[in-house]
């Protein structure tokens, strides 16, 4: 079974179970090449993304999703595969490039290509440190990023939980794509790669809500995994550890340095369809007759 097949079919079944809710669809280009650049909270986010916008879409997905054991693994390999998710080996260097040349190929074929710029799930629905990847592949092709606020997938899926709970629903928010072609020519300077993934985390926070943690993600859970320790307590000492080495340095509340954005996380629209009604703006004015003038 294809793409558009299983779209057709397990797309509507999904829609129905979990009432999912997407936000700003029309942000995502109806046609060309662009980014969609999206926070990672739960293994869900590669399933409810991909089935609920229009377009095809295909993200980078951890290599492990193609090696899983039993029934589990099974289906989600069998799903990634289905969905187009393209492997990426996360040890780094010629088997992490080979994964992003996969998504430049798809990008300058103008089709849409999809990237968790953390790098992996956060371990606590906290948003991480952006790795340059994103910004990368933005510059090798100039295509533009859509960010995408995953909402509420870890609440319905926390980790270690292999069947999502359909008590939460998951919501999916689009921001205004954003344009890099300012910087043409310059992937190779590791200040504007730096500068354009913060810009992109930053419409992140923007649309999530989310708390910033300025470090990545991996290095957190590595360390959790090594000390038995959890997210929050990892965190609190690896800051404290920065603080105490660079003590000049005030505390980052946002990607880049920038204040944090008084935003909140987004609550689900009423209408149980999933979709926000778009105001028709000439009803509108039909409406207040004196708005004008």
């Amino acid at each position: 079974m294809g793409y558009g097949p299983i779209k057709a079919t397990v797309g509507p079944a999904l829609e129905m179970l979990y009432q999912p809710w997407i936000r700003g669809e029309e942000n995502i280009p109806t046609e060309g090449a662009a980014i969609l650049a999206s926070n990672h909270l739960a293994v869900i986010d590669s399933f409810f993304l991909p089935l609920l916008v229009d377009r095809e879409v295909a993200f980078i997905g951890k290599a492990d999703y193609f090696t899983g054991k039993g029934v589990k693994g099974w289906a989600v390999k069998n799903f990634m595969k289905t969905v187009g998710t393209i492997p990426v080996d996360r040890s780094g260097g010629k088997a992490s490039q080979a994964a992003l040349q996969a998504g430049i190929d798809r990008l300058r074929s103008g089709q849409l290509f999809g990237i968790y710029p953390e790098g992996t799930r956060s371990p606590d629905g906290r948003l991480y440190r952006g790795k340059t990847g994103v910004a990368r592949i933005a510059l090798a092709t100039g295509a533009p990023v859509v960010p995408v606020a995953m909402i509420g997938s870890n609440l319905a899926q926390p980790i270690g939980k292999a069947i999502p709970s359909t008590r939460h629903r998951v919501g999916i928010v689009i921001g205004e794509s954003l344009d890099f072609s300012r910087y043409k020519g310059l992937e190779n300077d590791r200040f504007v790669l730096r500068s354009i993934t913060d810009e992109i985390m930053y419409a992140l926070m923007a649309l999530s809500g989310q708390e910033y943690v300025d470090l990545y993600a991996a290095d957190v859970k590595k360390a959790m995994d090594t000390d038995k320790k959890t997210a929050e307590e990892v965190v609190a000492e690896m800051l404290a550890a920065q603080a105490q080495a660079r003590p000049s340095v005030a505390p980052v509340a946002a990607p880049g340095g920038r204040p944090a954005p008084e935003v909140s996380v987004p609550e689900p629209p009423e209408d149980k369809s999933g979709k926000d009604k778009k105001k028709d703006k000439a009803s509108d004015d039909e409406a207040e007759p004196g708005a004008e003038g």
